[in-house]
């Protein structure tokens, strides 16, 4: 189909309105004028840059739908983009006023005396990183920088030196079938000097990005863990506002990494979720059944007894770090937040880390439009710049965390303590490179001593424990069901066959809201994959998990996904 489409040229796109390129774009427009003030006094070398067009584009119906978070923010970045944030209506639900940690067996919950150094949150902001992104981008707005919701970045475009020159949107109005409806809308080409992206954990255009450009050579995989997330409103008393706690042990085996948290927040509603490394051998585990049955243990099921569940979501963590940061930067482009590896598993945090890569991205595209060049020549000093700051110092000492893990619990817990005692120059009893792709990980159906048993006695009874049908009603998810499929499978011919007798169809069980279905085919006289895709929550699980890589998540219609407003 030969289409012809709009061009708009901007200096700089943003793709993704999370919290890295919110922050980015706000911080751009204050170190611009900060600079042309001291070009204008003659205190600063350079030529005055001007006002630039800057645009964000975002896949949700609105800043904020598609953004899922635990979450308790470390203020530390956030004060350095905006030091009176509270003043300036930041959002925060509650103050952190107390910590614990739970290790959890099968029917006991021990209570650390002693709560780990990385897990003390006191004095932090327990958050929806929703309602924060729907401030920034407020923010954002008002300093004059487009923002535009439903316009999905489907495609980057480069020049013929492989130069990025901006992204494509996605078509509006397209069939099941590909073919253009009455609404049809092209998509748009968005021509920046600039395109930073900041899609979160496993963006689709980073991940083209970084094959293309070969920005993972030399570097460890990247590896991801997904978090399935309730919040519940409980009686009064049940857990106290401002009360943080994080577990680990039961329901997760000793080889799987895997861990749970409840946050009190305000209105005695509780954020509770769970979650799993992508990297588990079990090809039977089902991170949403862990999460349901992380919730019968009875000091988690204590706390949510008369309760009731309001909102339901799902999101994959970017849990590698520092070894497996991509390179940060390519002709025209710049990669922040968590596509770009930031989060700090051992915290179990990445808003700050976000939000700092944004601000040091932006500084770096004031550089590259001072001296007038938007090559890798001046856009590698975003990474210099990152390993100057306080990013490199805090993600560097735990940078074989979550590898560790991939050799069983008690080696990490060792090893864990090993960094922090020394400061990360202790890498226990691993080599430094160690982090292999969670889908090789995966043991096959043969080779795996689980007989399926795992979750036997966990029943979806609707009150404390549900189905996955029943959590994605609660996730507000709408699809168009008449666009085409974004779940691509490249071989279907390798579920009907290999998958199914080599691992047993793992797509129905790691997808989180029931996407993946084996149905019977009479005419063939076999499963055959059915794709409930319109149930779909955006975490990207299918993309990172699947053990032959033939999944390949793109985004769907603008405006469409889950609505995680508040969470």
């Amino acid at each position: 189909m030969n289409i012809e489409r709009e061009q708009l040229e901007m200096d700089v796109v943003f793709v993704g309105a999370g919290p890295a390129n919110l922050a980015a774009a706000l911080h751009l427009k204050t170190v611009l004028a900060e600079h042309d003030e001291l070009v204008e006094k003659g205190i600063k070398p350079g030529r005055k840059i001007g006002d630039l067009e800057i645009a964000i584009v975002e896949k949700g119906s609105f800043v904020g739908a598609h953004i899922l978070s635990g979450a308790v923010m470390d203020p530390i970045a956030i004060r350095e983009l905006m030091p009176d944030f509270l003043e300036q209506g930041c959002p925060v639900d509650s103050a952190v006023t107390s910590d614990a940690f739970w290790y959890l067996t099968e029917g006991r919950g021990i209570e650390a005396p002693i709560v780990p150094p990385p897990l003390k949150n006191k004095g932090k902001y327990i958050v929806s990183l929703s309602k924060v992104c729907e401030w920034l981008a407020e923010k954002c707005e008002e300093a004059g920088i487009n923002i535009f919701p439903e316009f999905p970045a489907a495609e980057v475009l480069y020049d013929e030196n492989d130069q990025v020159i901006g992204v494509r949107t996605g078509d509006k109005g397209i069939d099941r079938e590909g073919h253009p409806k009455g609404n049809f809308e092209p998509g748009v080409d968005l021509l920046a000097k600039v395109t930073v992206l900041g899609e979160g954990s496993r963006g689709s255009l980073a991940k083209q990005v970084m094959q293309r450009l070969g920005l993972m050579e030399g570097k460890e995989p990247q590896v991801f863990s997904l978090g399935v997330k309730e919040l519940w409103e409980v009686p009064a008393g049940n857990f106290e506002e401002g009360k943080v706690v994080h577990t680990l042990g039961f329901p997760s085996d000793t080889d799987t990494y895997g861990g749970g948290w409840i946050y009190g927040m305000k209105n005695n509603v509780v954020s509770i979720g769970y979650v799993t490394g992508l990297d588990y051998k079990d090809p039977l585990i089902d991170p949403h059944a862990e999460f349901q049955k992380f919730k019968t243990h009875p000091k988690i099921a204590a706390v949510l007894a008369g309760g009731k569940m309001l909102k339901y979501g799902a999101k994959t963590i970017n849990a590698g770090g520092y070894w497996t940061m991509p390179r940060l930067y390519g002709d025209g482009v710049l990669i922040v937040g968590e596509s770009g590896s930031f989060l700090n598993g051992q915290r179990i945090k990445g808003i700050h880390t976000a939000i700092k890569s944004g601000m040091l991205a932006a500084e770096t595209i004031v550089g590259a439009f001072d001296h007038e060049d938007f090559s890798v020549k001046t856009l590698r000093h975003y990474e210099e710049k990152v390993n100057l700051s306080w990013i490199y110092d805090e993600l560097h000492p735990v940078r074989n965390f979550h590898a560790a893990f991939q050799s069983g619990r008690w080696s990490a817990l060792v090893n864990t303590g090993l960094q922090f005692l020394t400061g990360g120059l202790a890498w226990g009893f691993m080599p430094k490179e160690h982090h292999v792709a969670g889908h090789e990980r995966m043991e096959k159906l043969a080779d795996h001593q689980n007989n399926g048993t795992r979750y036997e006695n966990v029943k979806f009874d609707k009150q404390l424990t549900f189905d996955k049908i029943t959590d994605v009603f609660h996730a507000g998810v709408a699809h168009d069901e008449d666009q085409p499929v974004h779940l691509h499978v490249l071989d279907p011919e390798i579920c009907a066959t290999r998958c199914a007798e080599e691992y047993g169809n793992p797509c129905q069980r790691f997808c989180p809201a029931a996407v993946y279905e084996m149905e019977f085919n009479a005419a063939t006289e076999r499963k055959e994959l059915k794709i409930n895709f319109s149930n779909c929550v955006h975490c990207k699980t299918c993309d990172i998990a699947d053990p032959y890589q033939i999944i390949n998540w793109v985004t769907p219609e603008g405006g469409g996904g889950p609505n995680f407003k508040g969470m």
